[in-house]
């Protein structure tokens, strides 16, 4: 294709222009990119977004993308396009075609859509406006507390089961010291259902099991 033709001798010049390049940051490539060379690649998305469903049109794309990507992740030149995207970031090119393509029709047609952008990392929204977390006692339910820490002391953690407000069980373990705190946390919930299973519990009781952890 004519643009992505263009693309890549662009991208080829800033390389030589470069010398080496190693010698250019992350942050100039990337700027490169988003201001010079990814407005060339979507010139004209709309009339030609289609054609992208062809492999041999895909792969010609990726390929361009695929070269800028490497320059910016400084990675190997076997590195697929995929894995470039990855670490650099990017969207992948055809995915960026298909969305400039939806977004020019959107605008000139001038219906109301909910439109998907990005978004700075400062105005995401918190969690803690878009979740509610309810707590809902339940005396008949098995309740499991768990609790663990690690320090030069060595790694530990305990549990305590209660069954109707009952404490049934209560236990405690050392674990090697190059286990980690979740490590420790995991085997804690492992042990505390394995013997809440093997309890003595009436039949006509719920096998309701609620864990309480401290992270």
């Amino acid at each position: 294709m004519y643009i992505s033709g263009k693309c890549g001798k662009l991208i080829h010049t800033l390389s030589k222009s470069a010398k080496q390049i190693w010698r250019l940051s992350h942050e100039a490539l990337y700027t490169t990119y988003k201001v010079a060379i990814l407005p060339l690649l979507l010139y004209g998305a709309p009339e030609w977004v289609e054609a992208l469903v062809k492999e041999c049109n895909n792969t010609v794309y990726n390929r361009t993308q695929r070269l800028i990507n490497i320059k910016i992740a400084k990675a190997f030149r076997t590195t697929s396009n995929e894995a470039s995207c990855t670490l650099t970031g990017l969207t992948p090119i055809v995915i960026k075609a298909e969305e400039a393509a939806k977004l020019y029709n959107i605008m000139r047609k001038s219906q109301v859509h909910e439109i998907d952008h990005e978004v700075q990392p400062k105005a995401w929204l918190h969690s803690g406006d878009s979740v509610r977390i309810t707590e809902q006692q339940d005396e008949q339910a098995i309740q499991i507390f768990t609790d663990g820490s690690k320090s030069e002391q060595g790694v530990g953690t305990g549990m305590a089961i209660f069954i109707q407000s009952n404490l049934v069980h209560q236990l405690i373990y050392t674990l090697h010291n190059r286990c980690s705190n979740n490590q420790g946390a995991q085997l804690t919930i492992f042990k505390a259902l394995e013997t809440t299973e093997k309890s003595n519990i009436n039949d006509n009781m719920p096998r309701t099991v609620t864990v309480h952890r401290d992270s």
